[in-house]
């Protein structure tokens, strides 16, 4: 059974046995719409306060800035003539890292490469350069004012993740002193700027479409978005992605049984038309549900993998023990298909959703994975180090909410 909490003014589902099993063992179900935070009786010991100091290729749309967090897009086309996405990596020790990983208490243990003992360190230091232009360089002060009072919400699997936790670092070590609040739960989490108001979300949905349990077993919809949407809903920012989890084969990694198209439930189906039917279903609800007066909606694009050394011509590698990105600005084993199902689908949409095309920047950066240095010690090529990637995808974000 689901019950509506409000957190923060922001209403989501919780299973009231998770509620019961936090302590709360009798809650009238009259008193249930008046619940807060403080409705988790271990709540208070899992929220971490903080007041440390410091120590396109494609891309769709375009955005125009404008005061107080309510800027609106422009079209489906850059107006600025800069497409950030299309450029090189170049080495700038001077600038980069934006933050020290032993400083920002909100990374996982998956990305954090250095402290489970990655001995170089170049990778750090990298900076995306585009060919037409120049990423203005991440501000948080100047974000947290922008944002003043406002969510951002990332949706999505554990890229979101990445992302989510690389912009909390980045604004950490840009304002010294600041006050945060870290409550890490499932689906939703949340890191709060206290002096500014503004919460950043996280709320885990790998496939966005449902997995509903019937009789015969997990059923992966990929007709329906019902189970936490309206989270998603009235949120200032909106950062979605998805592809990951699409690939995975077997009943334990893709954590379903089946699939449900339609009126048929079929074991299985061509992954990437799954994709396409699921990312389809995430599109009409965007095009019903968002509220494009108020909410400004990003794809995250397509983040890659290097376990086959082959697509960059090293046939007997993988990202293990790679130091430095590609050069140039295109990657030997070409463009995603799922890359592709995201464009097309974006632009099929009455909405303006910006893509943060990252897909070929990130391809190129075969040394920027936790390989070996993360908390499990197994290889590690999908997800990415921190500091390191996911750092510009936020600046890219942040460059399109500024331009």
């Amino acid at each position: 059974m689901y019950i509506t909490v409000n957190i923060y003014g922001l209403l989501f589902p919780v299973e009231l046995d998770w509620i019961t099993s936090m302590g709360c063992k009798r809650i009238s179900l009259f008193l249930l719409p008046l619940l807060t935070l403080t409705i988790l009786s271990g709540a208070d010991k899992a929220l971490a306060s903080d007041k440390k100091p410091q120590v396109s290729h494609r891309n769709i749309t375009g955005l125009a800035a404008a005061g107080g967090g309510k800027a609106t897009l422009k079209g489906r086309k850059q107006k600025s003539g800069c497409n950030l996405f299309q450029g090189k990596w170049v080495f700038d020790a001077s600038s980069y890292p934006l933050y020290d990983s032993s400083t920002c208490p909100f990374i996982d243990g998956q990305f954090d490469c250095l402290k489970f003992g990655r001995p170089d360190k170049k990778f750090l230091n990298y900076s995306w350069q585009p060919d037409s232009c120049t990423i203005p360089r991440f501000d948080g002060a100047a974000f947290l004012n922008q944002w003043r009072g406002k969510r951002v919400m990332f949706v999505g699997d554990s890229l979101s993740v990445n992302m989510w936790e690389s912009l909390g670092c980045m604004i950490h070590a840009s304002v010294p002193g600041i006050t945060t609040k870290f409550l890490r739960r499932t689906p939703l989490s949340f890191l709060t700027f206290q002096e500014y108001g503004v919460i950043l979300y996280l709320y885990r949905t790998p496939y966005l479409v449902d997995i509903s349990k019937e009789k015969v077993g997990r059923v992966l919809n990929l007709g329906t978005i019902e189970n936490g949407a309206d989270v998603w809903k009235d949120v200032d920012i909106l950062v979605f992605n998805s592809w990951h989890w699409w690939v995975n084969k077997g009943v334990k990694s893709q954590r379903w049984d089946f699939i449900r198209n339609g009126s048929s439930l079929i074991r299985d189906m061509n992954r990437l038309d799954a994709f396409n039917l699921g990312l389809t279903t995430w599109a009409q609800w965007v095009d019903q549900n968002v509220n494009t007066s108020q909410t400004r909606v990003f794809f995250q694009g397509i983040s890659p993998t290097h376990y086959v050394g082959k697509e960059w011509n090293e046939p007997m590698k993988t990202c293990n023990g790679q130091m430095q990105p590609l050069t140039g600005s295109t990657y030997p084993g070409g463009s995603l298909p799922a890359a592709s199902i995201v464009s097309r689908v974006l632009r099929s949409m009455k909405t303006p959703v910006y893509l943060l095309d990252i897909t070929t920047l990130s391809q190129l950066r075969k040394d920027a994975h936790p390989s070996i240095y993360g908390v499990t010690g197994r290889t590690d090529c999908s997800h990415w180090c921190l500091p390191g990637l996911p750092d510009t995808w936020n600046q890219l974000l942040y460059a399109a909410l500024s331009m």
